[in-house]
């Protein structure tokens, strides 16, 4: 399939809309109502510092929703007022924010259900409207969506269209393309269906081993064959249909999904650059080895951010966002590497009574901590995912000041029964 030619009619297509509808006003109204916090930018005039009591919130100096959020929440509640009595879906989550989402569910924006692994495309109309998320989505969706007559309304933030550009690239000049991130991930999924060939890596162990199969020296065919076999299982899920290890990583771009850690997408493109060096020698580079800056502002600045905040000192950290958000696990990533007890939570509503906090560690299940805020002064780290709206950070805020505020309240046997329900 001609991606290019597919995009490039589409554009130009009448039922096809991407920069809204005209009601920037009306919902930028609605968006400030609803997500921005008066708390928050008090604490950011106050230079990211806010001390009550025994508890002091140190706040990244970026956080929070992002340009390209922003503008995907804005652009879906336009087509709710643009459209007031159509039906309208949306192809996945707009943002992975449990709130945001929920609140498009309000507007009676119904969101495609997947069945045994696949989305059920069948309950979709003609003339239907189709929202396509902030993350993007695949080009065969695009095409099923196109053919279905409806109109669609996409979303998608510039900076994932820049790694579609990029991936382009790579196929005009015959190479494979080298995504880091997540296989399962909207993103991942949407930028690799722009590709003929490719490959998902996760993280620098992985790079590691597909640049140890590129350098790999001659050996038995019966060993060759064994190692071609392990390649394919270890990355069974992560590779373009007829994907040959042994052919396909000859020539390679890097590209990334937009939400991963910077640094790493970073030391992997470096991985793959000295890695053709090393097989092709340096004349050769170019003939064999593509790479283009694909890293998000946004992202990088909130990973930046949050790198400052980790050099203060810090009690703990409260990472604010979806547990399947990426970026907001990468922020988390930082603080544990930094050896700083750390909580993830989704909404407020995680941090409960008795000094409970219920959470998500890397990798686990939610579990409950107990007495996660220190007895005496204490200074909480807090950030968020570029998912998360401002009015989400602030309601997490105010229950860590009052959880602080009672657990204190609770070892003064000197206050009086009405202080403590008056709190």
């Amino acid at each position: 399939m001609d991606t290019k030619a597919f995009k490039r009619s589409l554009n130009q297509s009448d039922n096809y809309h991407r920069k809204g509808f005209g009601h920037q006003a009306d919902v930028a109204v609605v968006l400030e109502s609803e997500y921005q916090s008066d708390l928050i930018q008090e604490i950011r005039d106050r230079n990211y510092t806010l001390t009550r009591g025994d508890v002091t919130i140190r706040l990244a100096e970026s956080f929070g929703f992002c340009w390209g959020v922003e503008r995907a929440v804005a652009i879906a509640y336009e087509t709710r007022q643009h459209f007031p009595t159509e039906q309208i879906w949306i192809t996945n989550e707009i943002i992975h924010n449990p709130c945001v989402n929920q609140r498009l569910r309000d507007m009676k924006v119904n969101f495609i259900q997947v069945e045994n692994g696949s989305k059920n495309f069948d309950i979709i109309d003609r003339g239907d409207v189709v929202i396509l998320p902030a993350f993007g989505a695949s080009v065969q969706e695009m095409q099923l969506l196109n053919d279905k007559g409806c109109t669609i309304v996409d979303t998608t933030c510039p900076w994932v269209s820049k790694v579609w550009n990029t991936i382009e690239k790579h196929k005009k000049k015959d190479y494979t393309s080298i995504i880091h991130g997540q296989y399962k991930h909207e993103e991942t999924v949407a930028t690799s269906s722009f590709a003929d060939k490719y490959l998902i890596i996760l993280n620098m162990a992985e790079a590691n081993y597909v640049a140890d199969h590129i350098l790999m020296d001659s050996t038995s065919a019966e060993a060759k064959l064994q190692r071609r076999t392990e390649f394919l299982t270890k990355f069974s899920q992560a590779y373009s249909i007829g994907f040959d290890p042994d052919i396909d990583l000859e020539r390679v771009g890097i590209a990334n999904q937009t939400t991963m850690l910077k640094t790493e997408t970073e030391a992997i493109g470096k991985l793959f650059e000295r890695t053709m060096m090393k097989k092709y020698n340096t004349a050769e580079l170019n003939d064999h080895f593509q790479s283009f800056n694909t890293i998000c502002d946004a992202t990088q600045e909130r990973q930046d951010a949050m790198f400052k905040l980790v050099e203060a000192p810090l009690d703990l950290m409260v990472v604010i966002g979806g547990y399947n958000s990426s970026n907001t696990t990468h922020l988390q990533e930082i603080s544990i590497e930094h050896q700083i007890p750390s909580y993830h939570i989704d909404s407020d509503i995680r941090i409960l009574a008795d000094n409970q906090i219920e959470h998500k560690p890397l990798s686990k299940e939610l579990e409950i901590t107990k007495n996660w805020l220190p007895a005496g002064k204490i200074v909480v780290g807090v950030t968020s995912g570029a998912s998360t709206p401002d009015k989400v950070v602030e309601d997490a805020i105010e229950r860590i000041f009052a959880t602080k505020r009672r657990s204190s309240d609770d070892s003064n046997p000197i206050l009086s029964q009405t202080d403590y329900a008056n709190d």
